[in-house]
């Protein structure tokens, strides 16, 4: 274990879910495991089932999980939205809502996820960054409550599942101007201008494309005209799309692989033909190979405008 800080407040928190506030006094004499999150984090959500399980088996021995909900696009803001990803992830642990990054700045933390271990006194014990150390995390909080035991058992399902490492090569790709790499459009991206775009005949591997009448802005691109598409180049066994349907009504898409639709390699948001709706701001599972994985074209068309596109994760 390392560190000897004194663990912040949570007085920058603009909301709870499953709890009223809490603070200092109200954790003393608990081991605290804190878990900075954020709703379409790929990588968050594979962490999510250990979270889960340890808050649930540790309970009882003094052990209290708090997410810290702090958003990265700016439709995490939604409290309703953090409210429902809190359901379907079926977290019954505290979730501060971190509209204002109070919470975040007072840890000084900069990752999701990011894990902070504080013991019976306040203090942190230990912190890790990102997936994975899962049994050393484990290990870290029953040194903490003073226990050994065996492990619990943990397997990640649908998009909560593990990654395939080993056939992961590309990263995430944001579409927002402001991060955005690789893009493969004749001409360019262009900031914040509405402009036609074509595929490139041939995409190289890990760069992605327009088709069709799209507005680039910082966080996002916007589709405006009903058609168009985003293509990309990549080698992973999943492919994961988080999208906000800017308008008022659902807006249908189709996903294909290599121009043909994806059949058992369609993700959980997607069926056998390609057909997906976007209903929700959040991430959208559209590929998950269950084969040999090699290098794939995936291309998804909107049938309506207003669906905004925010980054492409893999898994």
């Amino acid at each position: 274990m390392v560190g000897r800080t004194q663990m912040p407040s949570f007085a920058g928190a603009t909301g709870w879910l499953n709890s009223p506030p809490l603070d200092g006094p109200d954790l003393r004499d608990r081991v605290v495991l804190v878990d900075f999150w954020t709703l379409t984090c790929i990588n968050w959500l594979r962490t999510e089932p250990y979270i889960r399980a340890w808050s649930r088996a540790y309970r009882d021995d003094g052990l209290t999980v708090i997410g810290v909900h702090t958003p990265e696009f700016s439709f995490e803001h939604d409290l309703e939205l953090v409210r429902q990803a809190t359901k379907e992830r079926e977290i019954d642990y505290p979730v501060a809502a971190d509209n204002d990054y109070g919470v975040w700045n007072a840890f000084t933390n900069r990752y999701w996820p990011a894990l902070y271990f504080v013991d019976r006194r306040g203090v942190i014990r230990d912190r890790h960054f990102g997936e994975g150390r899962y049994e050393e995390s484990e290990r870290v909080i029953q040194q903490l409550l003073g226990i050994e035991r065996d492990p619990v058992r943990v397997e990640g399902t649908g998009v909560e599942a593990e990654a395939d490492w080993n056939n992961l090569r590309t990263p995430e790709t944001y579409l927002g101007y402001g991060r955005s790499a690789q893009f493969a459009s004749a001409g360019g991206l262009a900031y914040g201008v509405r402009r036609s775009y074509e595929l490139p005949d041939r995409l190289p591997m890990n760069h992605w494309a327009f088709a069709g009448q799209w507005t680039a802005g910082q966080e996002y691109a916007v589709l405006d005209e009903a058609g168009g598409s985003i293509a990309i180049r990549f080698h992973a066994r999943d492919a994961h799309l988080v999208l906000s349907r800017g308008g008022d009504a659902p807006i249908p898409f189709r996903v294909t692989l290599d121009d043909e639709p994806p059949g058992p390699s369609h993700g959980v948001d997607v069926d056998p033909a390609g057909n997906g709706l976007l209903a929700d701001a959040r991430m959208y599972q559209l590929i998950r190979q269950p084969g040999p994985i090699r290098e794939r074209t995936l291309r998804i068309t909107f049938e309506a405008p207003t669906a905004e596109a925010y980054a492409f994760t893999f898994g």
